[in-house]
């Protein structure tokens, strides 16, 4: 009986200490539908900061389909992004930036997945930043440790405005 028992903490603390794999991570961002008179898809920036403060971009979603690249005046309203390295990036960028999206979710996998997989151990923030021409401005702050384990997802911050949730997960 006792071997029983054994076997099965043995089981359970490997699965319990499973450190999952940066392919298995996603962060669904969900945009709330509002109820304004004018309405337009908000800029969005999501970025991985550590504890000095130095980030890794994973996605801007901006207007790209205005002509003359006019989308990209409107970048800096994204402030706390465009201050940590936003206004550094000459857009658009392969794989980091693409058109901005409607309500709903939105899941971002393949940039995060490659970020995260190359990030040492230790404390970071998810940071999703979203402002909304003739609308609000709204920055999220997820706190996470690497590497990631099953008992720290799903982690998840939700919004008042702009943003509705922000969801780690697999």
């Amino acid at each position: 009986m006792s071997w029983i028992v054994m076997a099965l903490t043995l089981v359970i603390s490997i699965f319990s200490s499973h450190k999952l794999s940066a392919s298995e991570i996603n962060l669904t961002v969900t945009l709330p539908r509002l109820n304004v008179a004018e309405y337009h898809a908000p800029y969005v920036a999501v970025w991985i900061e550590d504890e000095q403060r130095k980030i890794t971009h994973i996605a801007v979603w901006y207007d790209t389909a205005l002509s003359n690249n006019k989308g990209q005046e409107w970048l800096k309203d994204l402030r706390q992004w465009w201050r940590r390295g936003g206004r550094e990036l000459s857009m658009p960028v392969d794989g980091l930036s693409g058109a901005t999206k409607g309500p709903g979710q939105h899941i971002i996998q393949a940039q995060l997945s490659a970020v995260l997989s190359k990030l040492p151990a230790g404390k970071y923030r998810i940071m999703v930043e979203a402002a909304r021409e003739v609308g609000g401005r709204e920055l999220l702050q997820l706190p996470i440790q690497l590497p990631l384990t099953e008992q720290s997802l799903p982690a998840e911050i939700a919004g008042k405005a702009e943003i509705e949730l922000i969801r780690l997960h697999f």
